[in-house]
């Protein structure tokens, strides 16, 4: 990969170890995957921030970068706890002390700490043919594929490292060749559950870049689509006929074409339900959206909590400004649990079972949480609690 002066000096320490290391990272990223150079960022989205997650070892890293600051704006992906409703969690006070100190490096850098997965619901908002350097799954197919920037899938080191130096190695998603379709999946059926879409065709897909046809999703099943898929396979980047920005960019002619109906999606639903008698039910993974919220307690009003199932709707705090008044009706059922979700918070310390709406929570719920997991859609977790 080729460096300019500019860059050549930060790789020699000339302005900082910080930038040093971050340097030498990206310089390593693009030989690995045969950039020629690296190309500016407008924005980035770090994952690694959990303390469940990263641990001691994370927060050594932090700390060695401590003298660097990023140079384009930067938001932070959930850590492992609603910051100020943490005891009402479980959450011990060694672990809530470790958690505050990696949201401190963070901010000593430059970070701005909203701890969401939905960044382009506000706080990050890119634009198309922007580059970027995110680093939550599904954040970063939701940017490529419904805003039409342009990103890798990015691990957080990396993401950190293009923040702090500005630039990412040229390589993947951010060249427009490697944007085109490889899988035509044409939807079947009504009533489309886009959870259990993205999980099937995520299997199907893999890495690889689908073109949905048959669907006509809103925003937020796009948000929902994308999370599923990049859980389920390692769906980067989607397009959906007549929807994204660049599904009209390609010929399909001569791909493979896949089908999912109700039946398949059904076979996806089966799979992930490994329990029966949730502890915890939670929705908002990724976060919940403005709309979300309002149809939640929409469905919700009128309605009286039942059952012994912990409850927590999970979202930003930005998100949960802009609906006071539906946040109350929420709170009558559980928590509104902000800064975090379901995945990277310890739920395993107190939780044997949860149920959620989230095809993207149903494959790291069973993972990374030692959990029996519950899957039904929004109505039918609202069913569970009232």
């Amino acid at each position: 990969m080729q460096l300019n002066r500019d860059e050549e000096a930060i790789l020699a320490g000339e302005k900082g170890e910080g930038g040093r290391k971050a340097m030498e990272l990206l310089v390593a990223l693009g030989d690995i995957y045969g950039a020629e150079r690296l190309v500016p960022i407008s924005s980035a989205h770090l994952s690694g921030v959990s303390y469940k997650t990263i641990g001691e070892g994370g927060i050594g890293l932090l700390e060695e970068m401590s003298s660097a600051r990023v140079c384009v704006p930067t938001t932070l992906n959930p850590a492992g706890m609603d910051r100020r409703r943490w005891e009402e969690m479980g959450i011990s006070p060694r672990f809530a002390d470790r958690q505050r100190h990696i949201i401190e490096c963070y901010e000593r850098l430059g970070v701005t700490s909203d701890c969401s997965c939905t960044p382009y619901l506000g706080t990050n908002v890119p634009k198309r043919g922007q580059h970027l350097a995110w680093a939550e799954s599904s954040a970063l197919s939701f940017a490529n594929s419904v805003i039409g920037a342009r990103t890798n899938r990015e691990g957080g080191p990396g993401a950190l490292a293009a923040a702090i130096i500005g630039k990412t190695p040229e390589y993947g998603l951010h060249i427009e060749a490697n944007r085109a379709p490889a899988v035509v999946i044409e939807v079947e059926g009504e009533d489309i559950d886009y959870s259990m879409l993205g999980q099937a065709a995520g299997a199907i897909a893999g890495a690889r870049i689908p073109y949905f046809r048959g669907i006509r999703p809103t925003i937020d099943q796009l948000k929902t689509l994308a999370a599923a898929m990049a859980a389920s396979g390692s769906v980067a980047m989607f397009h959906v006929e007549g929807i994204t920005p660049e599904a009209g960019s390609f010929s399909i002619a001569g791909l493979e074409r896949v089908t999912i109906g109700h039946r398949e999606m059904a076979a996806a639903r089966e799979k992930v339900n490994t329990g029966s008698d949730p502890e915890l039910v939670a929705f908002g993974c990724p976060h919940l959206s403005v709309d979300e919220i309002r149809q939640l307690a929409a469905m919700l009003k009128g309605r009286r909590r039942q059952g012994d199932a912990e409850v927590w709707f999970c979202t930003s705090r930005h998100t949960l400004a802009a609906c006071p008044k539906e946040a109350k009706e929420l709170e009558r059922f559980g928590k509104l649990v902000c800064d975090t979700c379901m995945v990277v918070t310890p739920i395993e310390e107190r939780f044997k079972c949860t149920a959620t709406n989230s095809g993207k929570a149903c494959n790291y719920l069973a993972t990374l949480c030692s959990q029996k997991v519950v899957f039904r859609d929004a109505k039918g977790l609202v069913e569970l609690i009232s």
